[in-house]
């Protein structure tokens, strides 16, 4: 039986197959909304709003935020600075690799408490395991993004994770770091299929914002498959990723 429930300001799935699901289900849940009352930046006292505002420093945070944290320093160097998680008014924003890290660690709950075959998706960044109820793989669509309920592509990942960043629900939320006043116009979302779902989110977020040269710069990165849709509709795939859209 699938769940949902609002999370994080977006509706957040779960699925687990099998019997005496509701604990492990109830656990991960929980566990993202002890996520959200530490990394969201529109509550005030989450610990994030009391780094951004001064009133708590980097050095004392809990390790969770230094884990995030040195995430965000990693993928920054691995991608050239195309992410950032300081935001061009100055405040640190780690929700481009937060939700991709909890999707995880919930997904490594779910696992941890004996159950194989799981389905996690928060806001299009989902993590698999195993098949569905029904014993077939299970199946993610990506949307149209000038069509919000229309589908373009079912790609099924096998236990890989999938993470998508677009401006077309959220606006333009992602920039790019080097040129931050330009608007990244050319393509309109970008998922990445990736060996878990944080790998997943920390790149689509830095390829968005790389605009046209994303999905070259995901082709060179061992592991990792891209699918962008353009603001004239047209997909660009990566070499590899075809072999997600087949049973």
């Amino acid at each position: 039986m699938r769940e949902t429930r609002l999370i994080m300001g977006m509706p957040v799935e779960i699925d687990i197959v099998g019997s005496d699901v509701q604990v492990a289900r109830d656990a991960a849940f929980d566990y993202l909304n002890r996520v959200d009352e530490r990394f969201s930046l529109y509550k005030r006292g989450s610990e994030i709003s009391r780094i951004n505002c001064g009133e708590l420093t980097l050095e004392a945070a809990s390790p969770a935020m230094h884990e995030v944290f040195a995430l965000a320093e990693k993928t920054e160097k691995e991608t050239n600075g195309y992410f950032n998680i300081r935001r061009p008014d100055g405040l640190l924003d780690p929700s481009g690799i937060v939700k991709g890290w909890a999707i995880r660690e919930a997904a490594t709950l779910i696992r941890d408490a004996g159950h194989k075959h799981f389905f996690v998706n928060a806001g299009g960044d989902i993590a698999t395991s195993g098949e569905n109820a029904a014993g077939a793989p299970w199946a993610v669509g990506i949307r149209n993004p000038f069509v919000r309920n229309e589908v373009v592509k079912i790609i099924y990942p096998r236990g890989k994770g999938v993470a998508t960043s677009g401006s077309y629900i959220r606006g333009s939320h992602i920039y790019n770091p080097h040129a931050p006043e330009d608007d990244l116009c050319d393509i309109v979302s970008i998922t990445i299929v990736a060996p878990d779902v944080l790998e997943a989110d920390r790149y689509a977020t830095a390829a968005f914002a790389m605009g046209r040269d994303g999905i070259a710069f995901i082709e060179e990165q061992p592991g990792l498959e891209g699918y962008a849709i353009d603001i004239n509709g047209t997909a660009i795939l990566s070499s590899g990723f075809a072999a997600f859209t087949t049973l």
